[in-house]
């Protein structure tokens, strides 16, 4: 298996201006993602998990660090180059409805990345396009159809359709089954399994729901203040999370027969903006952020405040 990770977030930070403050979305931030791995980005809103991803595929570029795509900084690419391999890496969002265009019907859509990357025959391409809507589970005629005839879970197959189709080496999914019912949320982690089966592609899961990061992925990240406060193979977080931001999470998974504890939130410190992160490897390949000697006490959200 190639060592050399398709993905690698190097120190990335990202900084924005809002009402005349500075905002820290991301502060130094350092992740790897294997080939064919799945590895999920949990948080609560405002953790910086969507930033991540959005830098992940060039939609936001870093205030600091290096975004690498097997083994290259694209920093230090030529621009046709880099523009080649950010072709790689397709964002599948988390609003079925806003992100597909409701004038376009369904096969221009998906066809559009087929064609940017050199198929350019439109009748190939809508040959493609039907395989692609029966791989996903819908009916190669609808592909003429227009996104308002579609449900909420059959528009967000079209949008997995539509980032798949490239046949990209990453894709970024975003949140992608929150906003849809539980059962056809199973659905969806379901077809994902399914797409990656005896291939190489690699997903970056980004959800604030534990449940269904861990039916889906190899490893996760757990974001916290726009650092990751604790990451690892799935069983090891699980089984044995060791930050209370982790532990809060684990425990706003509904159980059958479990009461609420009605315990008191968990006060964390973390490192103050700028200042470099302790982390503590607990296993192999299983790290939390050490809380700072000196750094801000963080009053963290108890269970119930956990969407």
């Amino acid at each position: 298996m190639n060592s050399v990770p398709i993905l690698k977030l190097d120190g990335i930070s990202k900084s924005f201006l809002s009402n005349g403050r500075t905002i820290h979305a991301l502060n130094g931030v350092t992740l790897e993602l294997a080939r064919g791995e799945t590895l999920g980005i949990i948080g609560e809103s405002g953790s910086g998990k969507s930033t991540l991803g959005r830098v992940a595929v060039g939609l936001e570029t870093p205030t600091q660090g290096k975004l690498h795509i097997e083994g290259d900084p694209l920093d230090d690419l030529p621009a046709a180059l880099r523009r080649e391999k950010l072709r790689q890496c397709q964002m599948i969002f988390q609003d079925p409805y806003s992100s597909l265009n409701p004038q376009l019907r369904i096969a221009r859509q998906i066809g559009e990345g087929l064609y940017a990357r050199g198929l350019l025959d439109w009748r190939d391409i809508n040959e493609r396009v039907a395989d692609l809507l029966e791989r996903v589970g819908l009916k190669r005629e609808h592909a003429e159809r227009y996104p308002h005839e579609f449900s909420g879970g059959q528009r967000q197959r079209i949008a997995i359709a539509r980032a798949v189709a490239p046949e990209p080496a990453i894709v970024v999914a975003d949140e992608p089954v929150s906003a849809l019912d539980v059962s056809i949320q199973a659905q969806i982690l379901d077809l994902l399994i399914d797409l990656k089966k005896g291939g190489t592609l690699s997903y970056l899961f980004i959800s604030h729901d534990m449940a269904v990061v861990a039916r889906l992925c190899d490893r996760i990240a757990v974001m916290y203040r726009g650092r990751i406060v604790e990451s690892g193979p799935t069983a090891a977080i699980i089984e044995n999370a060791q930050h209370p931001y982790t532990r809060n999470l684990l425990d706003a998974v509904p159980r059958i027969g479990r009461r609420r504890t009605g315990r008191k939130p968990a006060l964390v410190q973390l490192p103050d903006h700028g200042r470099q992160d302790f982390l503590v490897t607990v296993s192999p390949g299983h790290s939390v952020l050490q809380a700072a000697e000196s750094g801000n006490n963080v009053n963290l959200p108890g269970a119930n405040a956990l969407p």
